[in-house]
């Protein structure tokens, strides 16, 4: 999984991994190539059991600068150019479908990334503008450097500010009224802001952002991997649970087949036993 370009990827040991936006020059804008090469590692992710954690961030100053609007306007423009003709999704003759497919397959990444198992910490610094901000929204977790600032202004630019993710996310994370404020008005929010509105969960330096997104891994990863990775699925299955009784079911499902594990067996010996638990790795 290491053949990538617009995107950097480290196995760091012991469950966790790294994956880094990779156009620092450009501040890290999402670019076709770097779409279709995080839906290629998102795919790999998923049946990766040795990887327990990701960490995403960028390389560079930044997180990332949204969209490639240089690359954006080729795209919408009658012809598709060669070098991105095999790409599947954009192999359609009508302008409104090639925007269609476009769109769609740039939203596809936000359900890849709640569908692996690793539950995955966002290291953020800089600006994370766009596509970037709701990329960020759709992690398990945030940290923010100092610098951090994000903003969605699409609308400024005459399209909706509502994309991939963002109208989904942003109300249950910080409220239905911040979210809708920061999106209707465009405005930039610091990182202090982001902290207290509950968006990130703490903010570090920025030359420190990656030791404590490699430390909050190593913690997650001394938990029992299938309880961390049910852990995940049920949060996102109860993120749109129809009620309590739904909610609760998914958290009995996740409980008994947790129970049936030797990860339970390991993890209450070495809690009597007062050692760190050995889970199996797989």
């Amino acid at each position: 999984m290491n053949n990538y370009e617009a995107i950097k990827y480290e196995e760091k040991g012991d469950g966790i991994s790294v994956v880094k936006l990779n156009r620092p020059d450009k501040l890290n804008a999402f670019t076709i190539q770097m779409i279709e090469e995080l839906h290629d590692l998102f795919h790999k992710l998923e049946t990766d059991m040795d990887v327990r954690v990701l960490i995403l961030t960028g390389e560079g100053r930044a997180f990332s600068a949204g969209t490639d609007l240089n690359e954006c306007a080729t795209i919408y423009a009658r012809q598709t150019p060669k070098k991105y003709l095999h790409l599947k999704y954009m192999d359609v003759p009508e302008t409104v479908k090639r925007e269609y497919y476009a769109q769609r397959r740039t939203s596809q990444l936000i359900l890849r990334m709640r569908e692996i198992p690793q539950p995955i910490v966002c290291a953020i610094k800089g600006p994370t503008i766009g596509m970037a901000f709701s990329i960020a929204a759709a992690a398990d977790i945030r940290i923010a450097g100092e610098s951090a600032r994000f903003r969605n202004g699409v609308v400024l630019l005459g399209l909706s500010a509502v994309d991939i993710g963002n109208s989904y996310f942003l109300p249950r994370l910080i409220g239905l009224s911040r979210a809708a404020e920061i999106l209707y008005s465009a405005r930039f929010v610091d990182a202090q802001e982001a902290e207290r509105i509950g968006f990130v969960s703490r903010i570090v330096p920025d030359d420190k952002l990656m030791d404590e997104a490699l430390a909050l891994a190593k913690t997650l990863t001394r938990n029992s991997p299938l309880g961390l990775r049910l852990t995940k699925s049920s949060i996102n299955a109860n993120l749109s649970a129809a009620n309590l009784e739904a909610a609760l079911e998914i958290e009995n499902r996740a409980q008994v087949l947790s129970m049936t594990s030797a990860d339970m067996n390991e993890g209450i010996a070495a809690f009597m036993e007062k050692r760190e638990p050995k889970y199996p790795r797989r």
